[in-house]
């Protein structure tokens, strides 16, 4: 029996179904985990996605593209394939897509994390023969600190640049862990404002119906007092560019996994790291394979030949498969998101 899913130069395709996952080059049926750059692309034909994707799809891909709805457990039957979206616990609007044709079962699970976010629908694992992991943080130096504990950090670093007198600046990507923070940081301490790709995507949100907590936009006539003691969410690309000038004294820090990394920090250029991603770390990489109960595993993005070779010490049929898909801090606005 052919397999329900293979990998092909396009991307992840379902023969049965005529269907891909996430494909990286344009297809005529594309069904997306999250509207993240790498995994939602344009060119496809018509897509298949959560509805709370669906707007920032729209926003970053056209608001002509035609794509179809799905809530999170409902089945839809593409010939005779049954395909469903399941919490992944990565951004607002990521999924798993479950596969099921007979007795088989796959899960391509997209981008996930199994830890608590106060900004999207927690990840739920999906019980299945195959599953299609990512690995970006597959190494078991990556092992997260509790959520609260890293946003206290965060506020204590706030509260401290706001007694000096500075802007604290954090970098962030603008869709996922932007919302993150913004629904998770004392907002109490002080204002919060945005980089114009950030509040882009918040008022997408918004206007979907998703509550998140003020923020101010940044524009040319913002002036640099009004930022004194506010907490500045801004993507990665914008430390170093002339933007920051009118932010007048700063403090920076960078939100990401890496910052687990020694030295890492330097070469981002920033005064502080926090070690905060919307990927999952080793341990939960290992806890989300084992609960799904699969045999075969297929691991893409990361740490993928260290991650597939512990995988078959524990006794998994593991293997490598080569996709297009990004990382921790690929989701950078286009230029003219920069006002």
């Amino acid at each position: 029996m052919n397999p329900l899913l293979v990998f092909r130069p396009e991307g992840i395709y379902c023969p049965a179904g005529d269907f891909y996952i996430d494909p990286w080059k344009p297809v005529h049926k594309a069904v997306i985990t999250h509207a993240h750059a790498d995994h939602s692309r344009g060119g496809m034909k018509a897509y298949l996605a959560h509805h709370d994707s669906i707007p920032v799809m729209r926003h970053r891909l056209g608001s002509d593209i035609k794509v179809q709805g799905a809530g999170y457990g409902e089945v839809i039957r593409i010939n005779d394939v049954e395909v469903s979206l399941h919490p992944a616990g990565h951004i607002i609007g990521s999924a798993q897509v479950r596969v099921a044709r007979h007795d088989e079962v796959w899960v391509v699970s997209g981008d996930y994390k199994t830890g608590p976010d106060h900004s999207c629908a927690p990840f739920e694992p999906v019980r299945c023969h195959h599953f299609i992991t990512e690995s970006t943080f597959g190494l078991p130096v990556f092992k997260w600190k509790p959520q609260e504990e890293v946003f206290d950090e965060i506020n204590r670093w706030w509260s401290q640049t706001q007694a000096e007198g500075k802007t604290a600046l954090i970098l962030a990507y603008s869709l996922g862990k932007a919302q993150r923070i913004l629904q998770s940081v004392d907002s109490t301490i002080g204002p919060v404002f945005t980089h114009g790709a950030v509040e882009n995507v918040n008022q997408v949100l918004r206007q979907a119906k998703h509550t998140l907590k003020p923020t101010t936009r940044i524009t040319r006539e913002t002036n640099s007092d009004e930022l004194k003691g506010a907490l500045v969410i801004a993507p990665p690309s914008a430390l170093g560019t002339s933007w920051t000038k009118r932010l007048g004294d700063f403090s920076s820090a960078v939100a990401s996994g890496w910052m687990q990394v020694r030295g890492m920090r330097r070469r981002r250029n920033a005064d502080r790291g926090f070690v905060l991603s919307d990927h999952a770390d080793w341990p939960g990489l290992n806890e989300a394979i084992e609960a799904t109960g699969a045999e075969h595993i297929h691991v893409t993005h990361g740490y993928t030949g260290i991650f597939s070779n512990w995988l078959k010490e524990k006794g998994y049929n593991a293997t490598v498969v080569e996709t297009e898909y990004g990382g921790e801090e690929d989701d950078e606005p286009t230029k003219t998101d920069e006002v």
